[in-house]
């Protein structure tokens, strides 16, 4: 059919339309993924805009700056150290003595501190931008001002100076191999690897391999006890680093305490994704992933019914796969009670790292994703690091290259640098569904593997564990869940982090403590927390405690595998090499 003239030059409009939003798009993708100056343009606008506040901002300016002069000339005469701009008491780039005794590197240091903090306050009181805006905007001017600190450079770093001239230079030589390593391994080194290896001196609670599919390994570990608790326990642990994180090494593995406690194990290992996986789907996860090895559990586990654990984002899984199982069969669901360790359902408040979470960010993402099929973990490692740069990034910068020392060998740093990858179409779905959209907690917001997603429906008790210090995973945010549940459901807050706050073995040196009790539907984190009694030591007890009565009687331990599911391999499988 040929168009009239009119019909086709309003054609070529509408094309030439969406190749000049496309190039846009592309620009703004190579040139300012993160929509960083349309922020700080309008940031400077708004100042521009109000005359009155601008110049009240540059009248404390400039007080600071003549403060900072007058307390630098008196040090140099001979006053002694006064700090009028402290570094936060948390902040260890200048805890040593030099940065204070002389009074060259104290005027740098508090020079330093000065404008960064006046920077950053203009920012956040920038009166023409939103919340939102102003968190976005504010997180990467301070990887910028972080990036630029003083320490992070020989020439303006005492410390390293001398460290040099005590070593007669060896500390540099030593430095730029830790540098010539790094970059060859393309990331910055935060603990010794050489002393570590899976199946050797880490993930080495006996056990088999009793399924092998395109999703996961499960792996089904040997009793040391006579008897066993007849409900097995099902092990669900994050895709985004390998299995063994819950049985990291002996003394500090958490399938090793369960098998020690009389339980009979099961756990997921994870494939490690590559771009022919690229269409994989968070439904496959349920159906191939969390619905499957509890099937196998069941079967090689003579049980009709199971205990199931999620941790991160396995604990994720495991609340879509109770809500999907309690909508698919409300009489037949075959995990009985379960756990959450450091789980989010709610992502309204998902901590730092909200400031990736938005259209601009997402794209970013996306575009990796679209050429390589996933997410690499390097690529997730760096993000996660950027929300604590000065600990996890500039630290390990001054100490590796700078001072030339050698990481420590710890195996929590070995674990979290032996990374994996994402599909391409789950980890989309994840970000956009989950983060970007909060659809979980919306009933009937979504369907996945052909059943609508209601949180409210799940009828099984609950044994929930957050981390006091988790920033990707806040307490308070993961405790929301229990507002949904029909069901009373216990709560314990362990200290430390999203990884310390769970490996936390019951040792007699161990210097962590928890809160526990029950929760009510409706409780307010802080009213619960309120309420309950600090207790030292380890949460495992009392959650093996709370799991004896619920997993019933011992028995003689059923065999590792059977005539469905059989012997493929020792632990800890295939998989976790990838």
């Amino acid at each position: 059919m040929t168009l009239s003239p009119a019909a086709a030059h309003a054609r070529f409009l509408e094309e030439q339309e969406v190749r000049y939003a496309n190039l846009k798009h592309q620009l703004r993708q190579a040139f300012d993924p993160w929509g960083l100056c349309a922020i700080h343009t309008k940031a400077a606008a708004s100042w521009l805009s109000n005359p009155v506040e601008l110049a009240a901002a540059m009248t404390r300016y400039s007080h600071d700056l003549f403060t900072l002069q007058t307390q630098a000339a008196s040090r140099f005469m001979g006053a002694p150290d006064t700090d009028i701009f402290p570094p936060n008491p948390e902040d260890q780039r200048f805890a040593d003595p030099l940065w204070r005794d002389e009074p060259a590197w104290d005027y740098l240091k508090e020079a330093y501190l000065m404008q960064t903090r006046w920077i950053q306050d203009m920012l956040y009181q920038s009166p023409g931008l939103s919340d939102a805006e102003r968190r976005k905007s504010a997180f990467w001017l301070r990887q910028s001002l972080n990036a630029f600190a003083p320490t992070n450079f020989l020439a303006t770093n005492p410390v390293a100076q001398r460290r040099a001239l005590e070593t007669r230079g060896e500390s540099l030589v030593k430095g730029l191999q830790n540098l010539a390593c790094d970059l060859a391994g393309g990331d910055i080194s935060m603990t010794d690897r050489s002393p570590f290896k899976v199946g050797e001196n880490l993930a080495l609670t006996p056990g088999v391999v009793v399924y092998r599919g395109r999703l996961l390994e499960v792996i089904h570990y040997a009793p040391t006890t006579e008897t066993v608790h007849a409900v097995p326990l099902v092990l669900m642990t994050p895709w985004i680093n390998k299995y063994y994180i819950l049985d990291l090494a002996p003394g500090k593995s958490l399938v090793e305490y369960l098998v020690g406690q009389g339980f009979n194990v099961f756990i997921t290992s994870w494939k490690n994704p590559d771009e022919s996986m690229a269409d994989i789907t968070f439904d496959d996860y349920i159906v191939e992933g969390a619905a499957k090895i509890i099937e196998v559990a069941q079967s090689v586990g003579k049980s009709e019914k199971v205990h199931a654990l999620g941790y991160c984002i396995g604990g994720t899984l495991l609340a879509l796969y109770m809500a999907w199982a309690n909508r698919k069969d409300p009489a037949n669901v075959p995990v009985a009670h379960w756990t959450l360790l450091t789980t989010l359902t709610d992502f309204s408040a998902p901590g730092d790292i909200e400031v990736f979470i938005d259209e601009d960010g997402l794209d970013v993402i996306d575009g990796i994703m679209d050429k390589q099929g996933f997410l690499d973990g390097k690529e997730m490692s760096s993000s996660f690091r950027m929300l604590r740069p000065n600990s996890l990034i500039w630290n390990y910068v001054v100490s590796n290259y700078l001072l030339g020392e050698t990481p420590r060998a710890m195996d929590v740093l070995f674990w979290n640098t032996d990374m994996t990858r994402m599909p391409a179409a789950m980890h989309r779905f994840y970000l956009r569904e989950f983060y970007l959209h909060n659809r979980v907690i919306e009933p009937d917001s979504l369907c996945m593997a052909g059943q609508p997603i209601d949180l409210s429906q799940i009828q099984q008790p609950l044994f929930m564990v957050a981390a006091e210090e988790d920033h990707i995973a806040p307490w308070k945010t993961t405790f929301t869940l229990l507002k949904r549940l029909p069901v009373k459901s216990h709560f314990t807050l362990s200290t430390s982090g999203h990884i310390i706050g769970i490996v936390n073995p019951p040792v007699a040196s161990s210097k962590r403590s928890y809160w526990q009790g029950e929760v009510s539907r409706g409780t307010k984190p802080e009213d619960w927390l309120a309420e309950q009694a600090k207790q030292p030591g380890s949460w495992w007890p009392s959650w093996v405690d709370w799991l004896r009565p619920q997993c019933g009687a011992q028995i003689k331990p059923p065999p590792l595998s059977n005539r469905e599911y059989k012997k493929l391999g020792e632990a800890p499988g295939s998989y976790v090499f990838e």
